[in-house]
């Protein structure tokens, strides 16, 4: 198996996840709500009340699709939290029906991965922003986000010209 298609096996419920306990996971942490990966961008935990335990309650956002998600668990509860990694990519080529061309740091092409065409990513990654630095000759570098047996591109860079 290379490095392009490495799944983690975690010792959480789901396929790349690990558990971790509801009242340690923090703004800005990870955390899977409805089987999706989600980045926290709110915790409110309450008292412990009537039924014996204090509740987290989660405000997420999902890392690939930028949709909301909430849940509230008992914090001494355990949650899947997905593992998320970060891979730079020098970008080789983009093909008419939109798939990039990567190159990896052991000299291989990544060829399975679509420029992003979600508007609601438009702010983050721009296709367009993409597509034309590359047009224009620029060597750009561009960041995958994988999570969960997912991956899509998030963020591009210019590291100068050709």
């Amino acid at each position: 198996m290379s490095d392009e298609e490495e799944h983690f096996e975690g010792p959480g419920s789901l396929t790349g996840t690990f558990q971790q306990q509801a009242g340690n996971i923090r703004k800005n942490g990870f955390i899977v709500i409805q089987n999706r990966p989600c980045k926290v961008v709110k915790v409110s935990a309450s008292e412990t009340g009537n039924y014996g335990h204090g509740q987290c309650h989660f405000t997420a956002i999902d890392i690939f699709t930028r949709e909301r998600f909430e849940d509230t668990v008992p914090s001494s509860h355990n949650c899947d939290v997905p593992y998320v990694k970060r891979t730079d990519y020098q970008l080789i080529d983009i093909s008419e029906d939109g798939y990039v061309s990567l190159l990896t740091e052991s000299g291989r092409t990544k060829d399975n991965l679509k420029l992003p065409t979600d508007e609601t990513l438009a702010g983050q990654v721009c296709m367009d922003g993409i597509k034309e630095g590359f047009d224009e000759g620029k060597d750009l570098v561009v960041t995958v986000m994988s999570a969960m047996g997912e991956e899509q591109i998030c963020a591009f860079k210019d590291v100068g010209p050709k």
